[in-house]
């Protein structure tokens, strides 16, 4: 269970994990050794997965993002399995769902040009047999976010400790 200091520290890390954690803690009213407990505590939680840079898509030659749909008549487990480790494999594929409703499977792919998630389309109908596809290019990005909302978070009601 997270308290009000934890979500103060993981709003803050959510924005920039690159500042020094004295920094972090003064902001949030700790100093600190007890911030960096509290962060050390959050990553061995699970709750810190990891620590990455965001890069700008159009600076590493990924400035297309194209969102795929798949349906599928198969439903056995050794064709999910099959299927889950062909697209897994794809570095293109930035995120992979199985969805409720129409379609089966979402993925959010990024490729340079056109031509380039075409050589990726080929590539995925030559390991795994899929029923339907369905590409629907991103024109413009209006919002992009790596930061979950913190507002969800069950917040102890324990007493905090004093601080340091």
């Amino acid at each position: 269970m997270l308290d009000e200091m934890d979500v103060k520290i993981l709003r803050l890390l959510q924005k920039d994990c690159t500042r020094p954690v004295a920094e972090i803690g003064k902001e949030v009213g700790l100093s600190t050794t007890p911030c960096w407990r509290r962060m050390q505590k959050l990553e061995e939680a699970g709750v810190i997965q990891r620590r990455v840079a965001v890069l700008d898509p159009a600076s590493v030659n990924a400035g297309v993002t194209v969102f795929v749909s798949i349906k599928t008549d198969q439903h056995s487990l050794a064709w999910l399995e099959k299927f889950h480790k062909a697209v897994v494999d794809f570095p293109e594929v930035v995120e992979f769902y199985r969805m409720s409703g129409d379609i089966d499977y979402l993925l959010r792919v990024v490729v340079p040009d056109i031509a380039a998630y075409d050589e990726f389309y080929k590539r995925l109908i030559g390991r795994i047999e899929i029923a339907k596809v369905s590409s629907a290019f991103a024109m413009e990005q209006i919002k992009y976010t790596t930061e979950l909302p913190l507002s969800f978070v069950p917040i102890s009601k324990e007493k905090e400790p004093a601080k340091a």
